[in-house]
């Protein structure tokens, strides 16, 4: 795990001044303490930060061939690496080292872009090829490892693992994207057909990029995605059998490591499931950590007890309290854009926990995603089945007027909180789902901004982008379509980039066995009934894990990385929350009208409702901004 920058001149009139590219890794010493490197030519610049997991003594970047004709920066690890440098010692290749990083400029020189279908594992990486004057940006199927890009006025290219290393060169223009302000708005954090700022862009999961002297720019090109068109068959045991083989295959591949190791645990079935597989596949106890709530009902500590108890794991645990919170200038400065998932302050709290104990941590990212563990998943699941036995317009007749009538009732128990699902039912499949992802929904987003902002986003809405993707996805339904704008839009942007950025501020490598393609492959084919059963989400995870975990570990219900932000906002932090309407720098922008953020203030502190979740954007909004725009 690492970080790279770099910088490509199409015009290649002199070699890149290897101070840029110094100041851009200076800008993130975190992704790599263990070692730094720059590399430049004619037109072209590569730096590279070093955590050393794997051959610690060797496989320094940036890391030419044997020929010197490519050099290459690597951000990631390659799983099936010993597997690759087998195969390609046999058509002559000649290694080094014993990592992974020169497989992969073998690769490279051996099949060409066609070696990232081969690759298994998480990555981003920059490899130029000086014979071909050509780099290559890549970056691996699901998004795990980010990597940031910028065309200067000059048309100079500039990229790195992090926002900060790019706002490290003088070339870059910080201005706010509207539209990127509107997604942040709707779903709590930037996705990665956007940036914050204007003229900056994610290179997209699964995608390549090439870009060659004296030729402009290229798009990138997609080189894997993820289908739901097809169907497994089989028995339930039968591919119960083939996903506990992929799962014992995807952790135990993660467990490599020339550093000590451990893993995160929650007390959820998907860490759990991480837990039990690396505790079998281990001679020694496996050391994990876990996060607590200062309140008691958000708090599932008791969960991973019980686990590393009936594991005998070595076993840290840490509590969140009201008092980090004082640390939110730090945090909004780890994400850099504007990011308001909230268990990102636990999710760095835990990191730092493992990170006294460990330089590796496994976790049970992407089980969600894949097998169909969220709820709003299954309430999907069951609405479409009433849509495709009402006609839309008998739909939007019935449920529409009943939706608009039913009181919010946000305090009643589940049965009588009907509102949202009348409203969702009105609506067709893909818009309802949409909705059900936004954190602020379209009508509290209309009053909340200014008629000078409305002006700036114009006819766009944050929900369309995703609409359209879920129409267009290679799916045969409803759940489908639901889980591929999840893999596709909420995992990369909103669960891996907190991962990431909460991992590497403490110098920590987090990997994701759950997120192994194989594995998400063979959940895309399994039968709906195999997902989601009634209200069981994950269901053949669970039923493969039945002989291995406790009953209420596996069948309660689903809690998440929860934090207990609304109770903070009415308590330790309800003063703060009252400054949200007059903060400087969202005050500045003139985006947002600041007696409605008043009004939401005052309706959350009355118990009238809870509007936590938006007053945490609005927060956090503020303070990116403040390390964003510059006086």
């Amino acid at each position: 795990m690492c970080g790279i920058a770099g910088i490509f001149d199409p015009r290649a009139e002199a070699p890149i001044d290897r101070a840029k590219i110094a100041a851009m890794l200076a800008a993130a010493p975190h992704r790599g303490p263990d070692g730094r490197g720059t590399w430049s030519a004619q037109g072209i610049g590569l730096g590279h930060l070093r955590l050393a997991i794997i051959d610690l003594a060797g496989s320094p970047q940036p890391m030419a061939s044997a020929d010197g004709a490519v050099m290459l920066v690597f951000n990631g690890e390659i799983y099936n690496f010993r597997e690759l440098r087998r195969e390609l010692q046999g058509h002559g290749a000649v290694f080094q080292t014993d990592g992974d990083s020169e497989v992969i400029i073998a690769a490279w020189q051996q099949w060409g872009v066609d070696c990232l279908k081969r690759l298994h594992g998480m990555f981003a990486f920059a490899l130029y090829d000086l014979r071909a004057r050509t780099l290559l940006l890549a970056r691996d199927r699901l998004g795990v490892k980010p990597l940031f890009t910028a065309t200067l006025a000059d048309g100079t290219t500039i990229f790195g693992s992090e926002l900060k290393q790019l706002l490290a060169h003088p070339g870059l223009r910080r201005e706010i994207d509207p539209l990127a302000v509107e997604d942040f708005m709707t779903w709590g954090y930037v996705p990665d057909t956007r940036s914050i700022l204007k003229g900056v862009h994610k290179l997209p999961a699964g995608h390549y990029q090439l870009l060659r002297h004296g030729a402009p720019p290229t798009a990138p090109v997609a080189w894997w995605d993820i289908s739901f068109a097809d169907r497994a068959s089989g028995s339930a045991d039968a591919l119960g059998e083939e996903l506990r083989d992929l799962l014992h295959q995807a952790v135990t591949s993660r467990m490599t490591a020339d550093v000590p190791l451990g893993a995160f645990l929650s007390g959820g079935v998907d860490s759990s499931a991480v837990v039990a597989m690396m505790a079998g596949a281990s001679a020694d106890p496996v050391k994990t950590c876990s996060i607590g709530f200062d309140v008691a009902a958000l708090d599932e500590t008791a969960y991973a007890d019980r686990i590393a108890a009936q594991f005998h794991t070595e076993h840290y645990r840490r509590t969140v309290d009201a008092d980090d919170f004082a640390q939110v200038d730090r945090l909004a400065a780890m994400f850099d854009e504007p990011f308001a998932d909230a268990s990102a302050l636990p999710t760095w709290r835990v990191c730092q926990l493992a990170r006294e104990h460990v330089t590796v941590a496994l976790s049970g990212d992407g089980a969600d995603e894949a097998f169909a563990g969220y709820r709003r998943q299954t309430f999907h699941h069951r609405e479409d089945r009433v849509r495709a036995r009402l006609p839309g317009g008998v739909r939007r007749g019935l449920f529409g007027p009943l939706g608009a009538m039913w009181p919010a009732l946000g305090w009643a128990p589940r049965p009588l909180r009907a509102k949202g699902t009348l409203q969702s039912l009105a609506m067709d499949s893909e818009t309802a789902y949409a909705r059900s992802l936004s954190v602020t929904r379209s009508e509290t987003r209309n009053v909340l901004y200014s008629d000078a902002f409305r002006r700036l986003r114009g006819g766009y809405r944050a929900e369309t982008p995703v609409i359209d993707l879920m129409r267009q996805a290679p799916a045969r339904s409803g759940l489908d379509r639901a889980q591929y704008a999840d893999l596709k839009c909420y995992l990369p942007g909103d669960i891996l980039t907190k991962v990431d950025r909460a991992s590497m501020a403490v110098s920590l490598e987090a990997r994701e066995p759950l997120l192994d393609h194989r594995l998400i492959e063979f959940a895309a084919r399994l039968p709906e009934d195999l997902r989601v059963r009634g209200s069981t989400g994950k269901w053949l995870l669970k039923e493969v894990m039945r002989p291995t975990l406790p009953h209420d570990v596996l069948y309660r219900p689903k809690m998440g990385f929860v934090t207990p932000i609304a109770a903070w906002f009415r308590g330790p932090l309800a003063e703060q929350a009252r400054g949200i309407a007059h903060s400087g720098a969202l005050a500045a922008t003139g985006w947002f009208d600041s007696r409605q953020i008043a009004a939401l203030v005052d309706r959350h502190q009355s118990g009238q409702s809870d509007t936590s979740r938006t007053l945490w954007q609005l927060l956090m909004l503020e303070k990116s901004l403040s390390i964003l725009i510059q006086p």
